[in-house]
C-alpha cells in the first residue's frame, strides 16, 4: 500500500513541480503564460518558484514513502 501511495504522491509532485517551473520560466523570460496553473491562480513569477519547491518536496516524500515499503522488515 505504501508503494502505491508513494508513486501517487511522487506523480503529483512531478506535475506540480513542472507547472511551477514552466510558469516561472514563461513569465520571467518570455512575458507570456504557459501551462494551466495561471488559469487557476494569478501569482507573481517568484511565487511559482515556491510551487516548484512544493512539487519537489512531494517527489521526495513519495520516494521516501515508497522506499520504506521496499525495505525488508526485521524479524
Amino acid at each position: 500500500m505504501r508503494t502505491t501511495i508513494g508513486y501517487t504522491i511522487e506523480s503529483i509532485g512531478y506535475v506540480i513541480g513542472a507547472q511551477g517551473l514552466v510558469s516561472f520560466a514563461s513569465q520571467t523570460f518570455f512575458g507570456t503564460e504557459w501551462g494551466w496553473l495561471h488559469k487557476v491562480v494569478d501569482l507573481p513569477s517568484t511565487a511559482y518558484l515556491g510551487v516548484l519547491a512544493v512539487g519537489l518536496a512531494l517527489v521526495v516524500v513519495g520516494v521516501k514513502t515508497r522506499k520504506v515499503s521496499e525495505r525488508p522488515e526485521a524479524v
